[in-house]
């Protein structure tokens, strides 16, 4: 899963484009993305780097991949 914070100084699209190198980067390693989430936030959270509601939101996809398993 890959997680995209969109702060002040840049758009969806760029941060999308962002996602999209990392997501190369990522299968080249040999990973394999099932997800992408963004949020806009003026900066990251110190401690979750997204909110609250987006932590949650990425912790059930995360449980609903690990129990299709």
């Amino acid at each position: 899963m890959l997680v995209g914070l969109i702060n002040k100084d840049q758009t969806e699209p760029q941060v999308q484009e962002y996602l999209d190198e990392l997501a190369f980067l990522a299968e080249t390693a040999g990973a394999v993305t099932v997800k992408r989430f963004t949020q806009k936030l003026q900066h990251p959270d110190s401690r979750t780097f997204v909110g609250k509601g987006k932590l949650e939101e990425i912790k059930n996809m995360c449980r609903e991949k690990t129990s299709a398993l």
